[in-house]
């Protein structure tokens, strides 16, 4: 007869931590988080006019009217249900992030949203009216001057506070969906279906986390479409030649000019392998575009969308030339008036040494002939 005693001993340790005020607190988080996406109609899918015996149509797809006023609007939400579901976010613990700038007046919005503190962790030089968007929704920026220092001092800031570093330029590419579930690849896709090129030769993203660029081409390649993914790179950031070297360690001495893209190291969000080109752009040609691009849309654009326009006219030059026709897109990231003193001051482009005339007159040729004196 087996008794009590003659049993094996074994570890029946049993840790409960269920604790039903914060799965309320959660299950109310992310529904508000899910609410915003129901609210917010899709972006709208602007066309650039092109003479029409080009038979190539440009298309802008703008992410300015989301609630927030810019791309960073998708990452946000996504950051924050990725967040809340992996557990990382407790109610009164803040968020901190590390940003230049449009990703933090998202991620302000969704903090208060579901009602816990914000941190945003940034460059001295971000621009005031990115500041101001941040307070407005209720967070707070903590300035340095080194931008290659907002990592650690996001991380040494939330440790601190016991809260959470969100990290974006390591969850960008893992928190989106990128099979579908609406997110920017899929919408493009289906608001392109009736055009007469529904599947464009080319998207043309740009990188500061690499998260959209990845999203568009995972998508592009899960569906199957021939579709090449291009990635404007501006001056003094490290994705071009990590990307060109395969040197994921590839970095750069000086900080973007160009708010919100271009990084001083390849960022892990950014997936080389998925890109099939990437082009330089010169921060002068980023500022003459959007000054094209005010006379044609009558509105201001911020100089991340002329990089990639100016990419995206350099495509479109080269279809020209070898006889092709088809569609191309690229993205308006977020609205010009967030700059107006910068991209559209004269005395901070003297003062930078960024002389956009040059690029204007091949802007104008281009418009006329098709050539872009690339």
């Amino acid at each position: 007869m087996t008794t009590a005693s003659d049993l094996p001993v074994v570890d029946e340790t049993d840790i409960d931590r269920y604790d039903p005020e914060y799965r309320a607190w959660l299950r109310e988080a992310v529904r508000k988080v899910q609410a915003d996406g129901n609210r917010s109609a899709d972006t709208h899918l602007l066309t650039i006019p092109l003479p029409p015996e080009w038979g190539i149509d440009l298309y802008l797809k703008d992410e300015s009217t989301h609630p927030t006023g810019s791309l960073k609007h998708r990452l946000a939400r996504s950051l924050f249900l990725y967040a809340l579901c992996n557990g990382w976010l407790r109610p009164g613990r803040p968020v901190i992030e590390a940003s230049s700038g449009s990703t933090a007046v998202s991620e302000a919005y969704f903090a208060k949203l579901i009602g816990v503190p914000f941190i945003a962790v940034m460059a001295r030089s971000t621009v005031q009216s990115k500041i101001d968007l941040i307070e407005f929704h209720g967070g707070r920026c903590h300035l340095v001057d080194n931008p290659c220092e907002v990592y650690e001092v996001a991380a040494r800031l939330a440790e601190e506070q016991g809260g959470h570093y969100m990290d974006q330029f390591t969850y960008a590419e893992r928190a989106t969906d990128w099979r579908g579930n609406n997110n920017i690849a899929e919408s493009i896709f289906r608001q392109l279906d009736q055009e007469r090129y529904p599947e464009p030769a080319w998207i043309v993203a740009t990188a500061g986390t690499g998260g959209t660029s990845a999203t568009i081409a995972r998508y592009v390649h899960y569906t199957m479409r021939n579709t090449g993914i291009c990635v404007a790179d501006p001056e003094n950031s490290a994705f071009l030649a990590g990307w060109r070297d395969a040197d994921r360690n590839a970095s750069s001495d000086n900080g973007s000019r160009i708010e919100g893209i271009g990084r001083q190291r390849v960022e892990p969000s950014f997936i080389p392998g998925s890109v099939d080109r990437m082009m330089r752009v010169p921060d002068a040609a980023s500022v003459a575009t959007i000054h094209l691009l005010e006379r044609l849309l009558g509105r201001k654009c911020g100089a991340s969308t002329g990089t990639g326009v100016w990419a995206a006219f350099r495509v479109i030059a080269e279809m020209l030339a070898q006889g092709r026709h088809g569609s191309v897109v690229t993205l308006l990231c977020d609205p010009g008036e967030r700059y107006l003193d910068k991209y559209y001051s004269d005395t901070w482009l003297a003062d930078q040494g960024i002389d956009p005339d040059p690029y204007s007159a091949r802007l104008e040729h281009f418009l006329l002939t098709g050539d872009l004196g690339c």
